[in-house]
């Protein structure tokens, strides 16, 4: 009897240790990590995996250098069909008395600003001929410039006094500044007026800003307000009664450059120039670049299918061609002068003698 109930009683433990040891699997079962088995989870869908063999290296920058050489000599082509005339008139528009103090000059509200510059057209110039104001060591991307200004404000009337961001040219004695900030308080204020034999060249300022500018940053029922009317004066002013949807050269300045040397659309002229006509400008020279160093340049030109003259993009497709013919040919006399058995296991460091030579 005790045997069968000692009997019994190891049969109970026994039943008992088997139901443990099964709850705690389901437990652990249930608390894994382990993903659902799947061929994308395991990384067992199909894939290239080329083999680099010198025929594929060298067959592949041959493809590469014959593509790209005659792209980067098409871009250079048409880079050069470009005309462009740059004129520096910043220092050229100090009269002689004011030349060792520029900046005495043009904080002066009594001299006279305006300045008469010729300029020569190399050949001829199709129109539209687009004319370029040229800012160097201006720096647009400075932080705290950048973020003096308020993107609510420029889009609707109700968000007038959003000018958190705006200091030190938020707010005036009579209330919000409108456009707030020192980008747009910084506004370009030069101005060029153009001239061949006496005629009058009209300079269009139409469609220079960016249409998703225009319609989805700057209001329409948006006006300055306040505007340039403190004690230190940064730039143009703005018509009060011209919507800032409509105000294109704020709107062109408002887009602020990424580098410190940098050209903005200040308008175009919409007739051929024929070469070697004397363009006359006359610039009012109101901007002050020559407190920081600064150089301000006019820029005439006529644009290609690839923009302006800009040589860097064909420069670059013919140098990265030419590298890759350059190393083709190198792998085709390595593999001639010097063949290898393509994996070849004697080649590796382990495998070498002492000697430096595949044992």
């Amino acid at each position: 009897m005790e045997m069968d109930t000692n009997g019994a009683t190891t049969s109970s433990a026994a039943g008992g240790g088997s139901t443990s040891t099964s709850d705690s699997s389901s437990a652990a079962k249930k608390n894994s990590k382990k993903p659902k088995y799947s061929r994308f989870t395991q990384q067992e869908l199909p894939a290239c995996k080329p083999i680099l063999t010198p025929g594929l290296v060298i067959t592949t920058f041959t493809i590469i250098g014959i593509i790209f050489i005659p792209i980067g000599l098409v871009s250079l082509s048409a880079s050069e069909h470009v005309v462009e005339i740059v004129d520096r008139y910043d220092e050229g528009c100090v009269p002689s008395n004011y030349s060792n103090d520029k900046l005495a000059y043009i904080q002066s509200s009594r001299t006279n600003k305006s300045c008469t510059r010729t300029l020569s057209v190399p050949k001829l110039m199709k129109g539209p001929v687009f004319i370029y104001y040229q800012l160097d060591n201006f720096y647009q991307n400075h932080r705290r410039y950048v973020k003096s200004r308020s993107d609510k404000q420029l889009r609707s009337k109700a968000y007038e006094s959003e000018t958190k961001n705006c200091d030190p040219e938020g707010i005036s004695p009579d209330g919000p500044i409108v456009p707030c900030g020192l980008i747009a308080w910084s506004l370009f204020n030069d101005t060029y007026g153009f001239s061949v034999k006496s005629k009058m060249l009209e300079v269009n300022k139409k469609n220079i800003a960016w249409d998703s500018d225009k319609e989805n940053k700057f209001g329409s029922d948006v006006y300055p307000k306040n505007f340039q009317i403190g004690g230190l004066i940064g730039g143009a002013t703005l018509n009060s009664s011209i919507p800032l949807s409509e105000q294109e050269d704020l709107i062109v300045w408002m887009r602020t450059a990424a580098l410190p040397t940098f050209r903005k659309l200040y308008g175009r002229i919409e007739e051929d120039l024929q070469a070697n006509e004397q363009i006359t400008v006359v610039i009012q020279n109101n901007y002050n670049t020559y407190s920081f160093g600064g150089k301000k340049k006019l820029v005439l030109s006529t644009t290609s299918w690839i923009g302006g003259k800009n040589d860097f993009l064909g420069v670059a497709y013919i140098t990265v061609g030419g590298l890759c013919l350059f190393l083709a040919v190198s792998f085709i006399l390595l593999y001639v002068i010097k063949p290898r058995p393509l994996g070849d296991p004697s080649y590796l460091s382990w495998n070498r003698s002492p000697a430096g030579n595949p044992t």
